[in-house]
């Protein structure tokens, strides 16, 4: 069902409730949803710098000038879906594992059975919580979902000061709660210094395909044929999509956590989302907008166009 949103030639766009991209609020909208987007104001799984928790704020309000038509994709994603914020998830500020709990339990509440989530972060630990709920709602598929993450880090840590549950292992607690298969999991953009070599020894050993940063610098189409031919092999799998916003070069995105130099440039990150254009998408998260870190809010404005981008690749694949 489509969703109408105000225009921009009625309500200007910097007036009014900052809801992603004037979504209506859940409560004000009533029927089924297919895209429900919400927050999850939560950083306490962070290494470095902290202020994450904020970036669910920032992404709404530079998502205010995010229009539903999608040049490049030739989608409308407002009269393709019913389309729904609602609002930010509760959060247990200092217990990594109590929030995952809690915002998985809101998670299953949004939207129906058959509404995809959308969750605006926070640190990549929170992307847990949602992958959960996106397994669920998909029936939890024994062989788990298909994968893409979009990040400069591997975050497969087994722990970080004994947290288990931190922003560096997300991905590891997912492949081993059986929620994604790691033999289709894609980790695209990952560069810069590691701890040890040990640190890739477990996407390595699980079967995960890897396309760093370089390569795309080294051969741009090269490393989009790779992406291409992920996105064959994994053909109609239901995948979930997580886009860490340090994926992009610290020049393109500043307001971010943990941010390593030689990332991708704002375009083509989100090419590598673009061309998963009409892949079953079930669910996806962009994190790690650190609003106190952003320069002129660049960082949480690619954030915003990151998950239309989200909703787009799907809407490629329901429009007709």
């Amino acid at each position: 069902m489509p969703t109408e949103l105000p225009s921009g030639r009625v309500q200007p766009r910097f007036a009014g409730l900052a809801t992603f991209m004037r979504f209506p609020r859940l409560e004000d909208a009533a029927g089924t949803h297919d895209w429900v987007v919400y927050g999850i104001p939560f950083d306490g799984g962070t290494t470095f710098h902290p202020g994450a928790r904020f970036g669910p704020r920032a992404v709404r309000e530079a998502s205010q000038y995010v229009k539903p038509a999608s040049i490049e994709l030739q989608v409308d994603i407002a009269k393709v879906f019913s389309l729904a914020d609602a609002g930010d998830a509760p959060v247990a500020p200092f217990s990594c594992a109590d929030n995952l709990d809690l915002v998985t339990d809101f998670a299953k509440t949004l939207g129906g059975a058959g509404a995809h989530l959308l969750a605006l972060g926070g640190d990549h630990s929170v992307s847990l919580a949602n992958i959960r709920a996106a397994w669920e709602r998909c029936g939890r598929p024994g062989s788990g979902l298909a994968l893409v993450v979009l990040d400069a880090h591997v975050d497969t840590v087994d722990r970080v000061w004994n947290e288990p549950f931190s922003h560096a292992s997300f991905l590891r607690r997912a492949v081993e709660d059986g929620c994604i298969d790691p033999t289709r999991t894609l980790l695209i953009g990952q560069r810069g210094g590691l701890n040890t070599l040990d640190d890739l020894a477990f996407a390595r050993d699980k079967g995960m395909t890897t396309i760093p940063a370089a390569a795309f610098h080294a051969n741009a189409a090269d490393a989009a044929a790779h992406v291409q031919s992920f996105r064959r092999r994994i053909g109609d799998a239901p995948l979930y999509l997580s886009c860490d916003m340090d994926c992009a070069d610290p020049a393109f995105a500043p307001g971010t956590g943990t941010p390593v130099c030689g990332g991708l440039s704002s375009g083509a990150l989100l090419a590598q989302v673009r061309a998963f254009a009409g892949a079953q998408l079930v669910g996806a998260d962009v994190v790690e907008v650190c609003p106190a870190r952003d320069v002129a809010g660049i960082t949480a404005l690619l954030a915003a166009h990151v998950a239309f981008e989200c909703i787009a690749i799907d809407a490629v694949g329901r429009a007709g």
